[in-house]
């Protein structure tokens, strides 16, 4: 990393999409992409699922051991408004970064497209400033009712980008509550930790600014800023919202340094592009006394494998896969 690049812009985009319709949701972060880029960032972060919804309050009508016909029907409009890589959307969006001349990173529901199965996955996208996109990282483990629409990720998609601006990677929302997946985005020298949720408690606080401080990096943690009223009236379980309240994720986007600092203090109450000027020196300061994959390491007592493989539930042991 040349020295000139030892600073960069960041924006956090607190927003919400446009709830259940990829299309909109889509053009609203290219809007905001550009922008960010017209802020002057180099790096810009969407919150968990901005494509198309992280689907809060909402049950799918499913409860054990029954799901309904009115469930299912939300399911479908969820599922036709995700977002298929590639496709139409992940083309606007790499024109958008493209455009913008930024690094975009952006939390999507990804409809599979590897096999003809019905899954969707919490995925985050990453995008180079030249609009290719340059991997995705896939939710390892959806947490308690999220499990009913998303399916899990395994260890081939856990990438750290090397950008001029430093390192690169995310953990999407309680993902960051698995120590074992810390220390394994530790290993690969993150050194610009994104962590996209739907947590606006101030336990999370506690919980980005604990990881900045272990990991000696920044934590750019963004959130959705969602209100009931931004939900679709017609959707089939709509009454399951009936009891919460009108605010329904009150946001908290921030930027923690690597000694547990806000560089931004967390922003609550509306959607906002969040900006803060990072010196990446800060994390080479913080490291003299702590370092948490170097001298503060003990590989001779603890030691971590990550299975980095793709998982299948088939797999063909030969090249003939005809159908009879």
């Amino acid at each position: 990393m040349t020295n000139e690049n030892q600073n960069v812009r960041v924006a956090i985009v607190q927003a919400a999409p446009v709830i259940m319709n990829e299309e909109e949701s889509t053009q609203k972060a290219v809007e905001l992409t550009l922008k960010a880029g017209e802020k002057g960032a180099k790096i810009v972060v969407f919150p968990e699922a901005f494509i198309s919804a992280y689907p809060r309050g909402l049950s799918f009508g499913s409860k054990i051991g029954s799901r309904t016909t009115q469930g299912r029907r939300d399911w479908l409009r969820y599922w036709k408004n995700s977002v298929t890589i590639p496709g139409e959307s992940t083309m606007k969006l790499g024109e958008a970064a493209r455009k913008a001349g930024v690094y975009l990173v952006i939390g999507v529901i990804e409809k599979d497209n590897e096999s003809t199965g019905g899954t969707l996955f919490c995925t985050v996208l990453f995008f180079g400033p030249d609009g290719n996109l340059l991997g995705k990282h896939r939710k390892l483990k959806p947490t308690a009712a999220e499990r009913i629409v998303w399916g899990e990720g395994d260890g081939s998609t856990l990438p750290v980008f090397e950008t001029p601006y430093g390192r690169i990677g995310a953990l999407i929302c309680w993902e960051n509550y698995m120590p074992l997946a810390r220390a394994a985005m530790y290993s690969k020298g993150v050194q610009l930790y994104i962590t996209p949720t739907a947590d606006s408690r101030e336990t999370w606080q506690s919980t980005i600014r604990h990881i900045a401080m272990e990991g000696r990096c920044f934590v750019l943690s963004c959130n959705q800023y969602v209100t009931k009223d931004m939900y679709p009236k017609d959707l089939a379980c709509y009454d399951d919202l009936a009891d919460l309240p009108e605010e329904m994720c009150r946001g908290g986007s921030t930027v923690v340094g690597p000694l547990g600092e806000y560089v931004v203090e967390p922003i609550y109450g509306r959607e906002e592009i969040v900006i803060a000027d990072l010196n990446l020196e800060d994390i080479a300061l913080s490291q003299l006394d702590f370092d948490v994959t170097g001298h503060y390491a003990r590989p001779d007592i603890f030691r971590l494998y990550v299975n980095g493989e793709k998982t299948e539930s088939v797999k063909w042991l030969n090249e003939n896969r005809g159908w009879i």
